[in-house]
């Protein structure tokens, strides 16, 4: 029997794959505010990989939809695991980059509210205000000079 629920576990357990882009002008951070689950939260700019699409593409599509700036990711500075308040399974990658340049007229996701920078020393402060817990562990891990080789990631075809 319990080899029985431990497979039905694994069958319908699905954690979600999701990527970050990290961009820093002037000491402070690119973030968004958005709406989540009725509240508006910090983030980075962030969301789901999709089908057929390689990690380095999805943050690069998510920074330009959720803040109309193209993203050059750099390098992975983190791989974040972690269950968020709706229980949720998450793994995050979080890249940091370069910004290249910003279409002003692009149509950002709906549930974007505003784009702004933040330094660390703020956002510590808010972290009720916090989309999740790894939004303020992967400015620290950058802060610390944590970043993973190039080679960490690699897409198989």
């Amino acid at each position: 029997m319990e080899s029985e629920s431990r497979e039905h576990l694994i069958r319908t357990w699905h954690p979600h794959v999701t990527v970050a882009s990290l961009a820093v002008r002037d000491g402070k951070y690119l973030m968004v505010e958005e709406f989540h689950q009725g509240r508006c939260v910090l983030n980075q700019p962030a969301g789901h990989l999709e089908r057929d699409e390689s990690l380095e593409e999805a943050v690069i599509r998510e920074t330009r939809e959720e803040t109309g700036w193209n993203f050059k990711p750099d390098y992975l500075t983190g791989i974040y695991c972690f269950t968020a308040d709706n229980n949720e399974t998450y793994i995050r990658f979080t890249f940091f980059g370069t910004l290249l340049n910003r279409e002003p007229h692009i149509r950002l996701d709906p549930v974007i509210k505003s784009v702004d920078w933040f330094g660390l020393t703020e956002l510590e402060t808010m972290h009720g205000r916090l989309r999740s817990k790894a939004v303020l562990k992967c400015i620290q891990d950058f802060e610390s000079g944590l970043h993973l080789p190039e080679h960490a990631v690699q897409r198989l075809e």
